[in-house]
Formats: structure tokens, C-alpha cells, sequence
């Protein structure tokens, strides 16, 4: 079990406009994310990054937005439907075993995990999901808050996607965060 879930409640200030004036979600995707690409966001609650990600793919791409909480994603499914990106974003629920996106092995381009991995349960899991279902090249963005865990728990996070099969691109600087872009690698011809 994890040491510790945000409750729905929360979900409302992580979602709040204020925010953006320390971690503005375009900025720190937009180098990353491209039109028409499938992208992953774990643990999106109400939509943070969940709907800039949808702004970025573009009407050709889709967003899949994965929380355990539904308080959290219906709140999501009604924000993307006020802001006229429904139609790129499914939510899926998860649960403490799966993520349930086995179907999408393979296909996604990009994965967020902002804040969400000292949460999990089983960090060697998650990666390992994460890993099978990313194409070849594509990339996961791993951030955790400083003020919730520390750089040797973070390195320790690292390895696990390493563990995955996962490479460090590069390192990040995203404020109140330690980051790190990592990537699938090509497969060989």
C-alpha cells in the first residue's frame, strides 16, 4: 500500500490556476510533446497537465489520463469537456495492481509521472508497465516533490525505471522538483 494518496480534496488546489505561476504545465511539456502523439498521464487527478497534454497533441492525438481516485477523474471528464478537449482525453481508473493500459502496449509516445510515483506501491510495477507499453524512442518524464521525497529516495526511483529498461536522456530542472526525462530505447533493425 502506499504511504500516502491525496484525497479529492487536494485534487482541487493541484488543479488551481496559481499553480502555473511555479510549474506552468505548457512550459514544461511543450519541448517534449508534439501533435498527433499518444501521451500518458498517471495519476492525473483533475487534469494539471492532463488537459495542456491534450492542447499539445492536437485533434490527431489523445491523451489517456489514469487516476485511482473517480472523484478525481470525473472532475477531469467535466474540465475537458468545459474546455472542448473531451474527445482527446480518456480516463481510466486504476487500481493498487494494474494501471489497466495493457491494450496500449506499444503504442504510447510520452508518459508523465508528475508527483505520483511516491504514492505507488511498487515502483518496480509501475515501470515495468509503463516500459511495455511506451513505443521504441519514447520518452516518460519522472518528477517527484522535494518536499515529499528525498534525492536519495528519487535515485532510488531512477534505478527502478532503469530496472524497467529504461535510459536517463537527461536531467531536468522543474522548480520544487527533482526530474529526469528518461526514454525507451529504439529497438535494434
Amino acid at each position: 500500500m502506499p504511504q500516502h494518496v491525496c484525497p479529492p480534496w487536494v485534487g482541487y488546489l493541484l488543479a488551481s490556476p496559481l499553480r502555473k505561476l511555479i510549474q506552468n504545465p505548457t512550459a514544461i511539456l511543450k519541448t517534449y510533446v508534439q501533435e498527433g502523439m499518444t501521451a500518458l498521464d498517471i495519476g492525473s487527478a483533475m487534469g494539471f497537465f492532463t488537459l495542456p497534454l491534450a492542447r499539445l497533441v492536437g485533434p490527431k492525438g489523445k491523451v489517456f489520463a489514469v487516476d485511482m481516485q473517480e472523484k478525481m477523474l470525473t472532475v477531469l471528464d467535466r474540465r475537458a469537456c468545459k474546455a472542448g478537449l473531451g474527445g482527446r482525453i480518456e480516463t481510466r481508473l486504476c487500481t493498487q495492481e494494474s494501471l489497466g493500459i495493457r491494450d496500449l502496449s506499444g503504442h504510447v509516445n510520452f508518459v508523465l509521472l508528475f508527483a505520483v510515483v511516491h504514492e505507488m506501491p511498487d515502483a518496480l510495477q509501475l515501470f515495468a508497465e509503463l516500459a511495455s507499453v511506451l513505443k521504441p524512442g519514447g520518452v516518460l518524464l519522472l518528477a517527484e516533490p522535494t518536499g515529499h521525497v528525498k534525492a536519495s529516495a528519487f535515485e532510488v526511483t531512477v534505478k527502478a525505471a532503469q530496472a524497467a529498461g529504461l535510459t536517463i536522456a537527461t536531467q531536468l530542472i522543474i522548480p520544487r522538483s527533482h526530474a529526469v526525462l528518461l526514454h525507451k530505447p529504439p529497438t535494434n533493425p
